[in-house]
């Protein structure tokens, strides 16, 4: 099968290790201009890490931009590994819900990317989950800052898309994201990746990639968003023509082992409202010298 925007080679490391990177899908000083808008939110000195009360922020949304235009690059690529446009829910929206690791365990020893690293997990806390969820067609990385290693870059376990393929083709009537039993499952993984890149590319991965947060021991602020990128309709894997099947459906009937499945989920399909939805719109980012005030003030 021949690509326009994909090269052999990276549409073979997608389908062997479940993700790929775009260099270069936007300037640099584009970059520059979002992650300083995020500073300006968070009420943080960029200069000052004293200032950084969080290690970690995840902001709200508050505007985006449709990627087909801002990055098309990314986007182009995005296309040919989901099977075409016509498959694809538009627009595909980046918002500035930007993700800081501002020296998440920066004060403990490195370790490098294993099963015995915590966190490990696959995105979706919004929908129950099953082998052919539309929800997710791609997960994205999309780094708004260089990510350094040992200093935040995400860890991927590159082998994880048949482990978890297995799992959801055992589990017919859907998952929801807090039952996947992710210990198990990345005991099952050995290929294990730190991400690096620099401001302007973006790493487009399988949805059933696994992957945690890394520690940030230079203490450099790292920023980042995960947009995802919907699908119209579930995936399929037993289409006529196998000329017809998307990277994303190959890798995960490579991972079982098959050449065609006449898969279909016996449990409901539900969306679900996440908590962190509802902490968001629970209440908003303050400016720091707002959280200091408050930090000080007395309570009644």
């Amino acid at each position: 099968m021949r690509y326009h925007y994909l090269s052999d080679d990276q549409a073979e490391q997608f389908l062997r290790r479940g993700f790929v990177t775009i260099e270069g899908c936007f300037d640099r000083d584009v970059a520059d201009e979002w992650v300083e808008r995020a500073w300006r939110r968070m009420g943080y000195q960029s200069e000052d890490p004293s200032s950084w009360l969080e290690k970690r922020v995840h902001l709200p949304d508050s505007s985006g931009v449709d990627a087909r235009y801002f990055a098309p690059r990314a986007w182009q690529a995005a296309v040919e590994l989901a099977g075409g446009e016509d498959r694809l829910q538009l627009p595909w929206r980046w918002s500035d819900g930007l993700i800081a690791n501002l020296g998440v365990g920066g004060d403990q020893p490195w370790q490098p990317p294993s099963a015995a690293v915590g966190g490990w997990h696959k995105d979706g806390d919004f929908f129950r989950h099953f082998l052919d969820s539309p929800e997710q067609g791609l997960l994205s990385f999309v780094l708004w800052t260089d990510m350094l290693s040992t200093g935040g870059g995400t860890f991927v376990a590159a082998d994880s898309v048949p482990v978890v393929a297995r799992f959801l083709l055992d589990h017919p009537r859907g998952v929801l994201l807090d039952d996947f039993p992710f210990t198990e499952l990345i005991s099952q993984c050995s290929d294990f990746v730190e991400l690096t890149g620099k401001a302007g590319d973006v790493v487009l991965l399988h949805p059933y990639v696994l992957h945690a947060t890394s520690q940030n021991v230079l203490q450099v602020a790292r920023f980042i968003s995960n947009p995802p990128l919907e699908l119209k309709a579930p995936l399929s894997f037993d289409r006529s023509d196998p000329c017809d099947y998307s990277l994303v459906e190959l890798a995960v009937l490579r991972g079982l082992g098959a050449e065609r499945l006449p898969y279909r989920p016996s449990g409901p399909r539900e969306s679900v409202v996440p908590q962190r939805v509802l902490a968001q719109r629970a209440s908003t980012v303050q400016p720091a010298s707002d959280q200091r005030a408050a930090a000080h003030s007395d309570r009644g």
